[in-house]
């Protein structure tokens, strides 16, 4: 058997796995269940709310085809289906997300995230989407400067400037906090002429990409803004969270970004 014919082999008897774990919730449910820890019948009964009928028939079938396997009461998933459910999950979640955040997505500009940030986007799903409206216009606006003014650490991609971000982060500066700036080429004068560059405790970065995006993550929330595709940035949505996977996100958005530039 050649290489070629040996991987469509293996490609096969994958997908046709993955498909018989998705085309059943209840399958799918029990497998998600047991993805977070072994259980026994009465506890996947309890936890899932399926009947001991509907359990006990998938069950059998799941444990003849590998997917799952029983260790004394106790039901635990095989390796390679932790690895299908886990990719299950997270395209699941990604899904989700691009419902939740369309209106931020749609219509924007979004190929500067790096692919690596991408594939990452379902560690977005307990952000929020805050946007402006005709009784606060400057609403994202005033959660960004809140975000530099409580700040004890930044990591800032500021693809424009505006002033009144600029005063924050100046007082960043001067506090002796750590700064690292991604900022644009064509107005790097101006930001130099406003704050102090040349401190120690700033790592300045310049780019030539036109309309990037905005990313703000500080040592307590990550807030991401975007361009809209004639070119203007959307001051009018974010995406910000303060939970713990959501900025570590940004702080990888951010290094992902600045190694892309600097290639």
């Amino acid at each position: 058997m050649n290489e070629n014919q040996e991987c469509m082999e293996n490609y096969e008897t994958i997908s046709e796995e993955i498909k018989y774990i998705t085309n059943s919730l209840v399958r799918l449910k029990i497998l998600a269940t047991l993805y977070e820890r072994p259980l026994n019948m009465k506890d996947i009964n309890r936890t899932t709310g399926l009947s001991y009928s509907s359990i006990s028939s998938n069950m059998f079938g799941l444990e003849l085809g590998g997917f799952i396997y029983r260790s004394g009461n106790l039901y635990h998933i095989s390796n390679t289906t932790e690895l299908y459910v886990s990719n299950i999950l997270e395209l699941k979640d990604t899904i989700n997300l691009f419902n939740k955040f369309f209106n931020i997505l749609d219509a924007h500009i979004v190929d500067m995230i790096p692919e690596k940030s991408v594939a990452q986007l379902y560690l977005l799903g307990r952000a929020i989407l805050v946007e402006s409206n005709e009784k606060d216009v400057y609403r994202t606006y005033n959660i960004i400067q809140h975000a530099l003014n409580e700040a004890s650490s930044l990591k800032c991609v500021l693809p424009f400037f505006y002033g009144d971000f600029n005063k924050y982060i100046n007082d960043l500066i001067d506090e002796g906090s750590h700064i690292e700036l991604i900022i644009p080429k064509n107005i790097k004068e101006n930001f130099e002429y406003f704050l102090n560059l040349e401190n120690d405790n700033v790592d300045l970065t310049a780019f030539n990409i036109e309309n990037a995006f905005l990313l703000v993550v500080t040592d307590k929330v990550m807030i991401l803004g975007l361009f809209k595709e004639d070119g203007n940035f959307d001051q009018n949505r974010i995406i910000t969270s303060k939970k713990e996977e959501c900025i570590k996100w940004g702080e990888n958005l951010f290094e992902n970004f600045k190694n892309k530039i600097n290639k």
